[in-house]
């Protein structure tokens, strides 16, 4: 049966509309499931105004066998066969034939019962209970109460519409009913709408100025973004963030296109498309990657027949670019290293010092990078850059559109012809902002970008403040997926303990940690955010597991550790290898450490092992030291047939103490040389179970 909710509100933010998405699809996957309920095509749709959960469910939960005991068999049964009053008895008080009965095992010994079909719960009934506990489980980050309820929600919640087999559905929230209709676009088409179906509800919706599907939306919406730029031969400047924000704006797609003065294109196309952007919701037009005197934007409504939309945008976009030309101008007339001295009175964190504090210690950090990374010519243009790379937040433009930080910097440096090195990295060093985006360019971006997150999460645990829960105000997170992002990306192979160390050092006595417990949480933390970016990137968790298991000294070795092990896991070699490497183990654990001692080796077996361990660790350590996982992991399935006879002719608990002490010597070499590839006993083969550690 086709089941529709409806929950509509006053507008809510995007990012709570694909939010509330999610948790919905999740929350009501799981109630069907819990209360075993089938169901397909579980749909959910969205929109600033409503969000709609769709599906086929069964009618309710099915039958299942039901077994009723009653006396026991002693009792039940006559020592001739035939049944007792008492079996009699319950028989008819449980309205069923004495000849139904049957013996039934239990754990507590035989009795007589009988089995019968319990008829399940109806889907409507279990509904009517669970959504009102699913609408109010939805968690935003900023929530309200409204009127003289208690309820909390992202936004008010204005109405509720819940079908089931093309009939109402009831039910209450915190004094709001469920109804069968639903409301048009609230301005353009209010209109109460009564429907029995999902095609129904789209469609009729459709009519009335609503595109509930947001996948409809957005090729609308880039469909009409076409038609106007096509004559221009233009195209927008990219911005899926923007898109996808105005995707969830809107729920009628009305694309225009408005224009501004050419004196405006004077300035740089990032002012440009930050001030169309951030103001006025935006696209900056562009053609041959120039800013061209147009902008494209979307509105919510059927059309705009007057041009009131596209004169109202113009206007307000005129003010904001006066604005910004101002701001530029005014900038250029103080040079960024007049500006760096003022960074003493910004404070960047009440523990952590100030921004001039941050900036000294990025030279300091950015100088012992560059000798680790192998980037000693870049140093000096790195050091100016760390120095002026924070001057811009003093800067009118800055002030005013503070997701200019950084990029103003750079560019105010290539206005003051600073070397090209120096105002990219300026320019570049707050990226990556997230994990899909890209990581700096240039190498001194990519180096400066590094230091300045790593000092951020430092510093941050250092005084005690990690990210925690939902609750991550340094965005420590994202500044440590920064710093894997570009270490992997860069293929930088450098000790990353000793990156931590020079970094507490430089820190100093600002961390109220002590240097040893602030080194561990900093590892235990990277290690937990390399995890979640591996798990991103579809490797399993038990690969993971084993490649981490090594340690993060070089992270990017960590990465191919992974990609490694991935690659090899399908080969015929593998499983088998891996059973071998967990015998390894069990046999060491709990056990001291022994050294070998290739004299005391008297059985063939053994010296063969011993021989063949040799030539590998000799093959690959230099393999290893240069992260060629791959190979050196092809390598060392050579032990395989070695370890097999070892195993087979050889006891290894052998009753001679120094005979015994002597092959678990051996097999600590073996384990010892393999944990410097991969922990193989994180690896889960088929038919073991294993729970995924958790970062």
């Amino acid at each position: 049966m086709e089941f529709l909710l409806e929950i509509m509100t006053e507008e809510l933010p995007s990012a709570h509309v694909r939010s509330a998405l999610a948790q919905l699809e999740a929350k009501f996957r799981y109630e069907l499931q819990n209360h075993q309920i089938g169901f397909r095509g579980l749909r959910l749709f969205g929109s600033c105004r409503r969000l709609a959960v769709t599906g086929d469910f069964d009618e309710g939960q099915p039958a299942v066998q039901e077994i009723v005991t009653g006396p026991p068999k002693a009792a039940g049964i006559a020592g001739d066969g035939s049944y007792s009053q008492a079996a009699k008895g319950f028989a008819r008080s449980r309205g069923v034939s004495v000849e139904s009965l049957e013996v039934i095992q239990t754990a507590r010994g035989e009795y007589l019962g009988f089995r019968r079909m319990k008829t399940g719960r109806s889907t409507a009934e279990i509904l009517q209970a669970s959504i009102p506990q699913i609408i109010a489980s939805l968690s935003f980050p900023k929530m309200m109460r409204w009127g003289e309820r208690s309820f909390r929600f992202s936004r008010p919640i204005r109405a509720l519409m819940c079908i089931f087999g093309e009939k109402a559905l009831p039910f209450s929230l915190d004094g709001l009913d469920s109804s069968d209709s639903t409301i048009g676009h609230t301005i353009h088409s209010p209109v109460r709408l009564r429907v029995k179906s999902f095609a129904e509800y789209r469609d009729i919706l459709a009519a009335h100025h609503v595109v509930i599907d947001p996948d409809e939306r957005r090729r609308r919406i880039l469909t009409q973004v076409g038609e106007k730029l096509a004559p221009l031969k233009a195209k927008l400047l990219p911005d899926e963030e923007l898109l996808e924000r105005l995707i969830y704006n809107v729920e009628s797609p009305l694309v225009f296109m408005g224009s501004f003065p050419e004196k405006y294109l004077s300035l740089p196309i990032e002012v440009l498309s930050t001030a169309m952007r951030e103001g006025q919701r935006l696209f900056a037009v562009v053609k041959d990657k120039k800013q061209t005197p147009k902008f494209i934007g979307v509105a919510d409504c059927p059309d705009d027949a007057r041009s009131l939309i596209v004169k109202g945008n113009e206007r307000v976009l005129l003010a904001r670019l006066e604005d910004a030309k101002f701001f530029w101008e005014q900038d250029m007339k103080v040079p960024l290293a007049e500006r760096t001295a003022g960074l003493k009175n910004v404070v960047f964190q009440e523990k952590l010092g100030s921004y001039e504090d941050k900036v000294q210690r990025l030279k300091k950090e950015a100088v012992y990078l560059c000798d680790r990374a192998d980037a000693k010519k870049v140093r000096n243009d790195l050091i100016e850059a760390a120095g002026l790379c924070k001057a811009d937040l003093l800067t009118d433009m800055v002030k005013e559109f503070p997701a200019l930080q950084g990029k103003m910097g750079g560019l105010y440096a290539k206005e003051a012809k600073r070397p090209p090195a120096v105002w990219q990295a300026i320019y570049e060093h707050y990226q990556p902002l997230s994990l899909d985006d890209d990581i700096p360019p240039s190498l001194t971006g990519a180096l400066l970008s590094l230091v300045d997150k790593l000092d951020t999460v430092v510093g941050a645990i250092g005084i005690g403040i990690p990210a925690s829960g939902s609750s991550d105000p340094f965005g420590l997170r994202r500044a440590a997926h920064g710093v894997a992002k570009i270490i992997i990306e860069r293929r930088f192979s450098f000790s990353f303990q000793l990156l931590l160390d020079k970094t507490i050092a430089v820190l100093g006595d600002k961390l109220d940690r002590g240097r040893a417990e602030t080194k561990s949480c900093c590892l235990d933390f990277f290690q937990g955010r390399l995890r979640f970016i591996y798990e991103k990137q579809g490797f399993r968790y038990d690969l993971i597991n084993a490649a981490l298991a090594p340690g993060i000294d070089n992270i990017y070795h960590s990465f191919l550790r992974v990609k490694a092990l991935d690659a090899l896991k399908s080969s015929p070699q593998f499983e088998p290898f891996i059973l071998m490497c967990k015998r390894v183990n069990n046999i060491l654990r709990g056990l001291p450490s022994f050294k070998v001692n290739p004299d005391l080796l008297s059985e063939k077996e053994e010296r063969d092992l011993y021989s063949s361990f040799s030539i590998v660790r000799e093959n690959i350590l230099p393999m290893l030291g240069r992260g060629d996982f791959a190979k050196a992991q092809t390598i060392i399935f050579k032990l395989q047939p070695c370890l097999n006879a070892f195993f087979d002719k050889v006891l290894v608990m052998a009753e001679d103490k120094k005979i015994r002490q002597n092959r678990l010597g051996l097999l600590g070499a073996v384990q010892k040389l393999l944990m410097q590839s991969a922990d193989y006993s994180q690896i889960v083969v088929e038919g073991e179970t294993a729970v995924p550690r958790k970062g």
